[in-house]
């Protein structure tokens, strides 16, 4: 089969589907963040791409702080900078909703011309605060080298720092969607706002603090990017598309939808691309997606809401 013998095959498709993996936990923080915005919200966001570059400058940033004036600190400032980038992206992304966003709920197509436009303005910003090169961060020692479950079979240590953090992101929306006080507010506004407002829920406030909580997991999920990957002023953009392709596929509105979706086109396009032209591979998973909707139109997964 192509010159592959049968454990040679085992060991490509193992080592494919753990680079999958590591682009699932980048699609899967990606798209939990567009899932609250897009899936409760309504709210296209054609900037969310830009939080997530802005988590990856955050953790340059950093990096080159803590490299020049406090090297002892270096195995350490990884976990903080991530801290910082979830807090910086949410806190961009209260402002965001505040100044823009509120004026043009109900007008999909306004949200989304609106937020192309904050994008193209936002890649400027990076070009002029950071270079229009791509930028990497100087990593700690504990995210560099790799595990060896074989002598074939050579795992990065980086991809399994990424996936973990996406596990427990995941688990902490989950909880926060579903068992708390907030999450529940959430769910209520977005089912029926009139009724939401009429209890007494500030649905204004839960509104710029949903779109901001977006962002900043979407700041996390840039945080994690620069494990695997350079950071430019586009680096975002090359993602919204995939993105926006996950919380579709998975169904809007469905956060179980949005891992299942994530983690099938992640491991479609990795397998595909190394036995394809990378093009190809994107090609094939965009068909596969696109007759499964034409089956399918309300995705993988709904939310049962009552009528």
């Amino acid at each position: 089969m192509g010159g592959y013998s049968l454990s040679d095959l085992w060991s490509i498709l193992v080592m494919q589907g753990f680079s999958g993996l590591s682009l699932f936990s980048v699609l899967l923080l990606m798209a939990l963040g567009l899932a609250i915005i897009f899936g409760q919200m309504g709210v296209i966001n054609m900037a969310h791409g830009e939080f997530m570059t802005i988590g990856a400058y955050t953790i340059y940033f950093f990096s080159k702080i803590t490299e020049k004036y406090f090297p002892g600190l270096m195995p350490f400032y990884f976990v903080v900078a991530i801290i910082a980038a979830f807090s910086i992206a949410f806190l961009i992304g209260y402002l965001v909703e505040y100044v823009l966003i509120r004026h043009l709920y109900k007008r999909p197509l306004d949200t989304l011309l609106a937020t192309w436009g904050l994008s193209l303005i936002m890649q400027q910003i990076f070009r002029s605060m950071f270079g229009a090169r791509e930028v990497s961060a100087t990593l700690p020692n504990w995210l560099m080298g790799s595990w060896k479950p074989t002598p074939d079979i050579d795992i990065p240590l980086n991809g399994l720092f990424v996936m973990a953090m996406s596990i427990v992101v995941t688990l902490v929306v989950v909880l926060f969607l579903y068992r708390s006080n907030w999450g529940l507010k959430v769910r209520a506004t977005t089912q029926n706002r009139i009724m939401a407002g009429a209890v007494g829920i500030n649905t204004r406030k839960i509104d710029r603090i949903t779109f901001a909580t977006g962002c900043g997991i979407a700041g996390i999920a840039g945080a994690c990017f620069t494990t695997i990957a350079s950071t430019g002023p586009t680096s975002g953009s090359l993602y919204i598309v995939d993105t926006f392709l996950v919380v579709v596929f998975g169904g809007s509105a469905s956060l179980f939808g949005t891992v299942a979706s994530a983690f099938t086109i992640a491991q479609a396009q990795s397998i595909l691309t190394f036995f394809m032209t990378n093009a190809m591979g994107k090609v094939v998973t965009l068909l596969a997606i696109i007759i499964i909707l034409m089956m399918r139109p309300e995705g993988l997964f709904t939310s049962k809401v009552r009528k």
